[in-house]
């Protein structure tokens, strides 16, 4: 590997540049009304599959306080339901209403919507877009390997 392409360049390159997108396609305002402590619950939890508020919390390394106010305001909404855990009737489990899926869907749609317009409007050429594709899939397997 050349010295313009040691592994301590490429890697700090890569997360400063892909902390940029992320920070800006968060930035950006999108429909769906979801808070980022809303939309990060709300995925945390579709992710994790049914669980409890305490679970959720220590996962999010939040307060159980912090997550139950805002799982509270998600359930308001119908995007989230409580149910006895069927192993022990005193716990509530949580799990995604399909409203809640649907709300995450909606979002992910507008932010790839978002990404999609600004690699069509003229900014990249079609070689860069293809260079763009194949980046995309070594970034999946280095997150996978990470």
């Amino acid at each position: 590997m050349s010295d313009d392409l040691n592994a301590d360049r490429v890697a700090s390159a890569l997360l400063a540049s892909i902390s940029v997108l992320v920070r800006r396609v968060r930035q950006v305002p999108v429909g769906g009304g979801l808070t980022m402590p809303e939309r990060s619950a709300l995925a945390l939890l579709e992710r994790s599959g049914p669980t409890t508020s305490s679970a959720l919390a220590k996962e999010a390394q939040i307060t159980a306080q912090a997550m139950g106010a805002t799982l509270g305001a998600l359930r308001d909404r119908g995007l989230v339901e409580r149910h006895p855990d069927p192993e022990d009737g005193r716990r509530m489990v949580l799990t995604v209403t399909g409203a809640g899926h649907q709300a995450l869907k909606d979002k992910r749609n507008a932010r790839a919507e978002l990404v999609g317009r600004a690699l069509t409007d003229g900014t990249f050429t079609p070689s860069e877009l293809e260079r763009l594709a194949e980046a995309a899939a070594l970034l999946d397997r280095l997150a996978r390997h990470i």
